[in-house]
């Protein structure tokens, strides 16, 4: 009753409907995991662009095959990223801002030095910390006296020749007073993507008691990580830390990993260990999300992949597919030389905007998924018959096709190898259970503590039937009536007494899959010459 019933009258109440909408999570944000010229480390940044990659991550480099691969993301139709740098030692430049015009020679380190100063460090690790400079201005006024504390700094990023300007960060009225609610090194911490203020041994912050002195200052002695290894993505410890690959933890979502190589010894090319592949795979397992894999450096043609598979795939991951051979693109940073590229990011790429433009449930793969960008071809050219070798062993090739260009022409998990007769053959099936899965588990947690009992079951079965049969109108399942191509059952069979004392529910939904049409077969018979009656 919504009040007490004490005047005769009409009264309004409002009933609960019980419906509660379940949204369908996203399906292609990508996660890439990989060495980059600066930004933060061990830090995932969501990024909507390659101009944002270029202005966090400072673009393409020689040293990041990353760089690379989340180009032809973006290239080929990908929306969303999180990028994860990784770096294996180097050091931050730092800029000594003193308190005079006219200091001794400055110290080798911060808070090492002669004298008290402003101490910035470069937000990150490498040599680009070397072209960064602060600015330095003290207010200006004709009445009163100014805060001998206040001053404002301007970060800028030049390039390598310190003639032009890359970027720009100006930060007003900031104060060395630690209680002024513009504290330096709170609002740079927070704020800025180029400096920060440096620590001393003790963890302090290395201001000095006065707003430094005027003027233009340059970074120095920043030095680039060194090339990385598989313990730098999943060193002992990393997990419960959060770092490398593990850092993704502090995401709420990715579907997609792609980990672009790095120099491996037993390789003697640009790789990624099998340590971290396998780890890598179980990682997308327990975060319902799919691990794409480059083919080894090491497979120059055909039978390289025939006789390299089965050491290669390992465990095969129902969450995981390969993909051969790798891409021939210009080196924007070589002259436009033709350059042996990862294909991992592109197909990415791939991956979104076949999501986009048809759901997650049609194959990656056919006409429609030709690469763009300036992609040339592929390092081992394919003809069908070969095709039709690697096809039946789980390996997704990529061809060209007169006319219609560079496209991807497989659409196989690791366990879609015709003798391993998998149910997550086809990577569509694979990735439409994983958006269900993803979805239900978002979408039902209002479920919890509810009274376990009938009147639950029912509005469990309402809301996940509302939601599948959207799926359904949208061509998602196989079948032409709703009850041919998805179950959803919540009911005392399935939740028994014993459950419920265990305060447990049990939901079934069951799905009908869109095999993806890989084989087309067309018969043509001759009609032997009859007359007509």
């Amino acid at each position: 009753m919504p009040q007490t019933l004490n005047y005769p009258g009409v009264y309004i109440e409002e009933i609960p409907s019980g419906v509660h909408t379940i949204t369908g999570v996203a399906t292609s944000i990508t996660a890439f995991v990989g060495r980059a010229p600066r930004g933060e480390v061990n830090e995932p940044i969501t990024i909507s662009s390659y101009a944002d990659y270029e202005r966090l991550y400072g673009g393409l480099s020689l040293q990041s095959t990353m760089s690379y691969a989340v180009s032809d993301f973006y290239a080929n139709g990908g929306q969303q990223a999180v990028i994860v740098r990784i770096a294996n030692g180097g050091k931050a430049a730092f800029i000594i801002v003193p308190e005079n015009l006219s200091p001794p020679s400055p110290p080798a380190s911060p808070g090492l030095g002669p004298y008290t100063g402003l101490y910035l460090e470069a937000a990150s690790v490498g040599s680009w910390g070397n072209s960064l400079s602060v600015q330095i201005d003290l207010p200006q006024t004709s009445i009163g006296a100014a805060d001998p504390t206040v001053f404002s700094l301007t970060a800028r990023l030049w390039d390598s020749t310190q003639s032009r300007v890359l970027l720009t960060e100006r930060y007003l009225n900031v104060s060395v007073d630690p209680n002024n609610p513009r504290y330096v090194a709170r609002v740079l911490e927070q704020s800025s993507n180029l400096v920060v203020v440096a620590q001393n041994s003790s963890g302090k912050d290395e201001v000095p008691p006065l707003a430094p002195a005027a003027g233009t200052f340059w970074g120095a002695n920043g030095v680039d990580d060194n090339d990385l290894t598989e313990n730098d993505f999943i060193g002992v410890g990393f997990e419960s830390a959060k770092l490398g690959l593990y850092a993704l933890e502090k995401v709420d979502l990715f579907n997609i990993l792609v980990i672009p190589p790095y120099p491996v010894s037993s390789t003697g090319g640009m790789d990624v260990d099998d340590g971290l592949r396998a780890a890598a795979a179980t990682y997308c397992e327990g975060r319902r999300a799919f691990y794409i894999i480059d083919s080894p450096s090491t497979w120059g043609s055909k039978q390289n992949a025939l006789d390299g598979l089965d050491a290669f795939t390992g465990s095969r991951s129902k969450n995981s597919a390969l993909f051969f051979p790798r891409l021939l693109e210009p080196d924007q940073l070589k002259n436009n030389q033709i350059g042996e590229f990862v294909a991992s990011g592109a197909v990415a790429g791939i991956f979104a905007k076949t999501d986009a433009q048809r759901g997650v449930w049609k194959a990656p793969a056919g006409q429609e998924t030709a690469l763009s960008g300036n992609i040339q071809g592929f390092t081992v050219p394919l003809t069908d018959g070969e095709n039709g070798e690697l096809n039946p062993l789980g390996v997704n090739c990529l061809r060209t096709f007169h006319i219609i260009g560079n496209v991807v022409w497989g659409s196989r998990t690791l366990q879609g190898a015709d003798e391993l007769t998998s149910e997550w053959k086809y990577i569509p099936i694979r990735r439409t259970a994983l958006f269900l899965e993803e979805s239900l588990f978002r979408g039902t947690k209002w479920v919890v503590f509810e009274p376990n009992d009938e009147p639950l079951w029912a509005q469990i079965r309402m809301n996940v039937n509302s939601f599948m049969q959207g799926l359904f109108q949208q061509g998602a399942f196989a079948g032409t009536k709703a009850n041919d191509a998805y179950l959803v059952k919540c009911d005392k069979e399935n939740n028994p007494p014993d459950s419920v004392d265990q305060g447990i529910v049990n939901i079934l939904v069951a799905f009908a899959p869109l095999n993806p049409a890989e084989f087309v077969v067309i018969q043509i018979q001759q009609l032997a010459g009859q007359s007509q009656a």
